[in-house]
């Protein structure tokens, strides 16, 4: 069995088991890979994947410059977070539930420059999606930015959501080339309202 059947397999598998923790049957294509990146590069510093699965973004993010020992993996299923500490043994594979993100201590001095996430948002309640969202701005510096793609039509995250959590978010790029077609969009944190005794 090939390296990438194997993967699309175990993919297909935790697929079965747990539907709404994996955002697809397969893999993410390298199309998709290079679009969640492109953004990012070795100055971006430490990185938290969510839901890594088998590592494509985890590949891709390698061949934009970032460190493997800078890269937070965490994954909830089992059989991932196995195959990920023998794939990406310099970096830090985590296996929990991302709702609980707030709770994972990181290192002071290494502020989270990204987030680069493969959990299929629009599947979860909103009640989770917030706390995967609180819990990674609480880890991100001011200029960080959250990655999210999404093979619907919109941003994943509801425009009153992210008005609750003083987010914005901005469409980054298409691509056609994934099967299926897939969009990604950045969050990042609004700039505070300047007051007008700020206004000069």
């Amino acid at each position: 069995m090939t390296s990438r059947i194997a993967e699309a397999s175990l993919f297909f598998r935790a697929w079965l088991s747990a539907p709404l923790q994996v955002a697809s049957i397969t893999p993410s294509g390298r199309a998709l890979s290079a679009l969640m990146t492109t953004e990012i590069s070795q100055e971006t510093g430490t990185v938290i994947e969510l839901g890594p699965g088998t590592g494509v973004f985890t590949t891709a993010l390698l061949g934009r410059g970032v460190a493997e020992e800078n890269l937070v993996l965490v994954e909830y299923g089992s059989d991932f977070a196995v195959q990920l500490e023998v794939r990406f043994p310099k970096a830090r594979t985590i296996q929990m539930d991302a709702a609980h993100l707030i709770t994972l201590a990181l290192q002071p001095h290494t502020p989270v420059g990204a987030v680069v996430s493969g959990l299929p948002l629009l599947s979860m309640p909103a009640r989770k999606v917030i706390a995967i969202l609180d819990g990674a701005f609480s880890h991100l510096r001011q200029n960080g930015a959250f990655y999210q793609f999404t093979y619907g039509p919109r941003c994943p995250i509801p425009r009153p959501l992210l008005d609750r959590l003083g987010l914005k978010a901005t469409y980054v790029g298409r691509t056609l080339a994934n099967v299926p077609p897939a969009a990604v969009y950045r969050v990042s944190r609004r700039a505070p309202r300047r007051t007008v005794h700020e206004v000069t």
